[in-house]
Formats: C-alpha cells, sequence, structure tokens
C-alpha cells in the first residue's frame, strides 16, 4: 500500500480517536450536568416545606418585635373603635423616633395590673394640665381637640363630688407619664379614675383594623372537648358572616 495511503490511514485513525473521545467528553459532560440539575432540583415536598418555614419564621418575627393584633372587647373607644374590631398595632411606633403624640390611640398595660391590656386616646402628655368641667376637656385651659368619634351616650352631669367623670381635676400629668381618656367618654374607665400611663407601660400605637365581627349573642359557646363547638362555630360563621362582617371597617386606618 503506498505510503501516502498509509498516511491517510493513520489521519483516519487520529482523527476517529478524537471524535470517541469528543463523544465520551460530552457523555461525560451530559452526564455531569444531569448530576448537577439533579442536585439543583429539589423535591417539591422540600421546596414547600422551606417556604412555609421562611413563612413561620417571618410572621414570629414580626409578632414578637413588630406587630401585636388585639381584639376590642369593650364599648370604651366607640365609636373610633368597636367591640368586635380586631387591630393591628406598631410596637415599634415610639422605639426609633418621637414618644407618643397626642391624639395617638395606643395599646398600654393597666397600671393597676399589668397583666390586663387597655386601649385608649392619648389627650394630654407630660407636665400639661388636665381638667374636665361639665363633660368639656380643657388641655392647659384651653378646650381640647374633639376626636371626630367622640360620643357623649348620657345626658347626665354627675357632679365632681360624686364621679370625675364629667367633672375632674386640675390635674398635671407627671413626667415620663400620658393622660388617657376613651372615646366614649361617658362610658370608659381611663386616666380620670385611675391617674396616668407610665410610658413604659405603653406596648404600641394602634395603626388599623384588620378584622371586624358583629358581636353576636347567640354565638356558640366554647367548651371542653371544643370539637363540637368547633363545627358549631364553623357553622355559624358561615350562616351569619354576611350579616355580621363589618366590611366598611376592614382596612380602615386608625
Amino acid at each position: 500500500m503506498p505510503k501516502d495511503m498509509w498516511g491517510q490511514t493513520d489521519n483516519f485513525c487520529m482523527d476517529q480517536d478524537y471524535l470517541i473521545q469528543d463523544i465520551k467528553k460530552a457523555e461525560t459532560d451530559q452526564q455531569a450536568r444531569k448530576v448537577l440539575n439533579y442536585k439543583e432540583r429539589k423535591p417539591l415536598w422540600r421546596e414547600y416545606a422551606e417556604t412555609a418555614g421562611i413563612a413561620l419564621i417571618a410572621a414570629v418575627f414580626l409578632r414578637v418585635f413588630v406587630v401585636s393584633a388585639y381584639r376590642v372587647n369593650s364599648a370604651s373607644m366607640e365609636n373610633t373603635l368597636m367591640t368586635g374590631d380586631y387591630i393591628f398595632v406598631n410596637k415599634l411606633a415610639y422605639e426609633y423616633g418621637s414618644g407618643p403624640k397626642i391624639d395617638d390611640i395606643i395599646v398600654f398595660k393597666y397600671p393597676n395590673n399589668p397583666k390586663k391590656d387597655y386601649i385608649k386616646r392619648i389627650v394630654a402628655g407630660p407636665g400639661q394640665t388636665v381638667q374636665v368641667a361639665d363633660k368639656l376637656l380643657y388641655i392647659d385651659g384651653e378646650v381640647a381637640k374633639i376626636p371626630a368619634g367622640m360620643i357623649n351616650i348620657d345626658q347626665r352631669i354627675i357632679p365632681g363630688d360624686l364621679s370625675f367623670r364629667d367633672n375632674f381635676g386640675p390635674y398635671e400629668v407627671p413626667a415620663g407619664s400620658y393622660f388617657v381618656i376613651g372615646d366614649n367618654r361617658d362610658d370608659s374607665r381611663d386616666s380620670r379614675f385611675w391617674g396616668s400611663v407610665p410610658e413604659d407601660n405603653i406596648r404600641g400605637k394602634a395603626v388599623f383594623v384588620y378584622w371586624s365581627w358583629q358581636p353576636d349573642a347567640e354565638a356558640p359557646e366554647w367548651g371542653f372537648p371544643y370539637v363540637i363547638d368547633a363545627i358549631l362555630w364553623v357553622g355559624h360563621f358561615v350562616v351569619n358572616a354576611p350579616s355580621h362582617i363589618r366590611w366598611d371597617r376592614l382596612g380602615l386606618a386608625i
């Protein structure tokens, strides 16, 4: 066989070897990509579990450090807040800025029993003088601003020697404390009766209503073992939701 034919054969063999190596390399790369893709692709249950875990951690963080949810269970703040309103309270409202302001609605630990939380409106700050004369509120000798939701439900005026409700003071708010009154002036136990609220007792500022349910005297009661009551509550909610949800209050800024 001619020499040049041997040379061509050799070249052909070499090309074939390179082709085989390229094919093997391509197969190896493909296998590697499959392995990488397999490692990167997580099982669906794991993705859901990780997402749920992150959401839970975020919710706990917000609940502990940023916001708290409260239910209004008295009429003392009507008509600004109604019984059955569920509200969010900003716990950091006074941590990184100015302190509480007049007209802020705050949640605080009741001074006479810190285990209880109350919600009222700030009407006066440290060093200011508060006086109530025949239901009219004065701050530093001037008539105080009347909140839009404030109401008086009792036309009687009770003398100051019988009650502090309609006639009170003058009283100077101590340093580091705030004077609070409910918007339902005739049906609120507040600073007129038990004094000012120390700033350390303030839990946060009420922000908005996220849910509101008209209280129902016919609602099922809770009792052990709770399973039957839970079923009754679900049925009660489904039947009464259209008439008991206060749709106009959902998302209402405070």
